[in-house]
């Protein structure tokens, strides 16, 4: 009996810890920019559901050549839009609130771009956002200006 007991104080407990893990946030998503080997991709990482931020990286993906994750700045519960610019040959600038970053697929590299007039280098390519209740890549409208 008390064995039983004992297996059922512990299933109870993991079974308790589920509601709490499922408020952690551990998503990826891709901008493809040209078939599945090369795109720039949004990670974001929230250890415990108690943390505000979230850790954020994006990875400048072109194999076989080269794939690079880079930490960038730390982002709120709630996703913030990330704006994907065209900015030249496998280069894009990304924007997302006050942060501005230029990520190459060329070199795989991503980094922080002062951007000192704040407009886009070229045109919009789309958007990283929430999406029914998840983190996506939707493309910017074809008739943009």
């Amino acid at each position: 009996m008390r064995i039983h007991l004992a297996r059922l104080a512990r299933v109870l407990a993991v079974l308790g810890v589920l509601p709490v893990l499922a408020a952690c946030e551990n998503s990826a998503t891709a901008y493809m920019v040209n078939g599945k080997d090369h795109a720039l991709i949004l990670v974001r990482e929230q250890k415990f559901f108690w943390d505000s931020d979230l850790k954020q990286a994006v990875i400048a993906s072109r194999l076989p050549k080269c794939q690079k994750r880079v930490s960038i700045h730390p982002g709120s519960t709630t996703l913030v839009e990330m704006r994907v610019y065209e900015a030249g040959d496998r280069l894009w600038a990304l924007q997302q609130g006050p942060y501005w970053y230029l990520a190459s697929t060329d070199v795989c590299r991503v980094q922080d771009w002062a951007n000192p007039d704040g407009k886009p280098p070229g045109s919009w390519v789309g958007s990283f956002v929430l999406k029914d209740g998840a983190p996506a890549f939707v493309a910017a409208p074809a008739n943009q200006d």
